[in-house]
């Protein structure tokens, strides 16, 4: 972008211009007189010299400079107020279930679909989506929790989502264990977030599972404890009544089907406890409108303001400026000389 910060100074051109034209038409030069002008016909002509070419046109520059004419570099910054947030995720071995679309109605279909890679497994399908999450949220520091009986912190929370997505691409069903504990992850992501000086922290729960392991603080009491601490709580339950985990034998692979086990009502209730919602991923375009609803529900402020950052050319013509007068008053005092 260019533009003159003073572009009244131009009105100076309108003093050059007369001088001009004035040493163009009246201005007269030495000369000698001699008994005849022919041999010198040429001698008497009004015409302006190179030294005073020099002068105008340094007069000239210096009045642009005057303008002071810079290009300008816009630049937007952003600041943001990021979330901090924990994304726990069940690996159990059920997480291995596949939830079998509407229009695979056989065995063969099936199995193709996995070996395309159309058709994933319950944890397949949760990372997948994860990935996208995290992918989409430069500005939130997002950590990992992975359980099954028990709880571990895979990632902290982090900006470093390169690393995070790396982890995560690692983990398998039944990794660490068969079980499902639900107060441990919720325990863990709370105790991480709790401290943490972001304007919004969040918690969110994927399981396909029932609580089955006993601990001292149950899963609504861990709620609560979010709750305390000023910590958001989602939770999405996964899987379908078409559900099936495969089952390799002697005789070749085989699918058993699986009743949904998640307990429904206990996912409400841990997520109305802090104020967060509960979701249910029946397969996997339910995951993905799941993992759009949590990121349009968890925004993050933007503020974009701008500031334009200028070169000034001033300077230089200045510089131009003085070369031409330097170069005017050389012509003048050598080659141009004249004498009155």
């Amino acid at each position: 972008m260019f533009e003159l910060a003073y572009p009244w100074a131009l009105a100076l051109f309108a003093m050059l211009l007369p001088l001009i034209w004035y040493y163009a038409r009246f201005r007269k030069y030495p000369s000698i007189t001699v008994p005849s002008a022919t041999p010198f016909a040429t001698v008497g002509r009004r015409r302006i010299s190179l030294p005073n070419w020099c002068y105008f046109a340094a007069a000239a520059v210096l009045v642009v400079a005057l303008a002071r004419p810079r290009f300008g570099d816009e630049k937007v910054v952003i600041r943001s107020q990021g979330i901090d947030m924990i994304l726990a995720l069940d690996l159990s071995g059920s997480m291995a279930t596949i939830d079998v679309p509407p229009d695979v109605r056989d065995t063969r279909t099936l199995q193709e679909g996995l070996t395309n890679g159309r058709i994933k497994n319950r944890l397949e399908v949760a990372k997948e989506e994860l990935r996208k999450f995290v992918q989409g949220r430069p500005n939130d520091r997002i950590g990992l929790i992975g359980f099954a009986p028990m709880a571990y912190s895979i990632v902290p929370p982090t900006l470093d989502h390169g690393w995070l997505i790396g982890q995560l691409d690692r983990l398998q069903p039944g990794l660490i264990g068969d079980q499902t504990g639900l107060a441990a992850p919720l325990a863990s992501g709370i105790h991480r977030l709790k401290n943490s000086a972001a304007p919004r922290r969040v918690l969110v729960l994927f399981t396909d599972g029932r609580n089955n392991v006993d601990n001292r603080l149950t899963p609504q009491q861990a709620a609560e404890l979010g709750k305390e601490s000023g910590v958001t709580i989602h939770t999405v339950g996964i899987g379908s009544d078409n559900a099936y985990i495969p089952v390799d034998t002697f005789v070749g692979r085989r699918f058993q089907p699986v009743a949904d086990e998640f307990d429904e009502e206990m996912l409400r209730t841990i997520a109305g406890n802090s104020g967060g919602q509960y979701f249910h991923a029946n397969d996997a375009d339910g995951m993905k409108r799941v993992m759009d609803e949590i990121n349009q529900l968890e925004t993050t402020s933007f503020e974009q303001p701008k500031f334009i950052e200028y070169r000034e050319i001033a300077p230089d013509l200045a510089l131009l400026a003085v070369a031409l007068l330097a170069c005017g008053f050389l012509a003048e005092s050598t080659w141009k000389l004249q004498l009155p």
